[in-house]
């Protein structure tokens, strides 16, 4: 809600200078054009849908939560001359990857509105596993990272032929990419009931997904989940060639 708050208060000060090529130069660089990107969403949902709405930004989207029901995520410096393609890749990966891992992937809708292309997916209930305390993500460490090397275990070693095409450059598998901001846990069990945010995911080394899991955050390194990951994951590798 504060961050819808700072763009309301932005957006009202702006309209006070004087010259209009400034007010949108700021617009576009400063707030996104946040103000023409709600009401392309405003054209394109239901009215009874869009009553209450959160933003978010982070990486290179900002986010809409409508009615705590679904997330809009649009880039923030959106050119509507990009590729298709390039639109499409998260949607692609994620289409591809949700019937394979143990943990819920949120499905992508695409939204084309007022010249705007928005990924649309259902919001998934819970907290934001980096938002929690040191002493609750240390206390479940060993659960959560049973739960998240069997994600990688399950992701990394897939290789779904109809993402070929998007293998570039050197790697050994899949990778989120960017696991550490993007747990949603449910805070009654501890359990992992969503992993978000897939912008960055794409073919590399396992060795790069491992240190993703806590390099973005002081608070999950010191926690020690970034071990119990690892070591989970090994032990999964370990009883695999058991059984082969």
């Amino acid at each position: 809600m504060l961050w819808r708050l700072y763009f309301e208060v932005y957006d009202f000060l702006v309209h006070f200078i004087p010259v209009r090529k400034w007010r949108d130069n700021i617009r576009r660089k400063e707030l996104y054009d946040y103000r023409k990107k709600i009401r392309a969403l405003r054209a394109a949902l239901p009215r009874n849908e869009f009553r209450h709405v959160r933003v978010i930004k982070g990486g290179w989207n900002i986010g809409f939560i409508v009615n705590n029901k679904y997330v809009c995520k649009i880039r923030k410096y959106y050119d509507k001359d990009i590729p298709i393609e390039k639109i499409m890749r998260e949607k692609r990966i994620t289409d591809a990857f949700g019937p394979i891992v143990p943990i819920c992937i949120p499905k992508i809708d695409i939204i084309e509105s007022c010249g705007y292309t928005f990924y649309k997916y259902n919001f998934v209930p819970g907290k934001n596993l980096n938002r929690m305390s040191l002493r609750t993500i240390t206390k479940n460490g060993w659960r959560l990272g049973h739960q998240l090397a069997e994600f990688i275990n399950a992701m990394h070693n897939a290789d779904p032929s109809e993402l070929a095409d998007l293998k570039n450059g050197d790697g050994d598998g899949w990778n989120h990419n960017d696991i550490c901001n993007n747990i949603i846990v449910d805070p009654r069990t501890m359990n992992i009931v969503g992993l978000i945010d897939w912008e960055y995911s794409g073919w590399g080394m396992l060795e790069t997904e491992f240190h993703n899991c806590t390099a973005f955050s002081k608070k999950m390194q010191e926690s020690g989940i970034g071990t119990a990951i690892q070591l989970e994951y090994h032990v999964m590798q370990k009883q695999k060639s058991k059984r082969k």
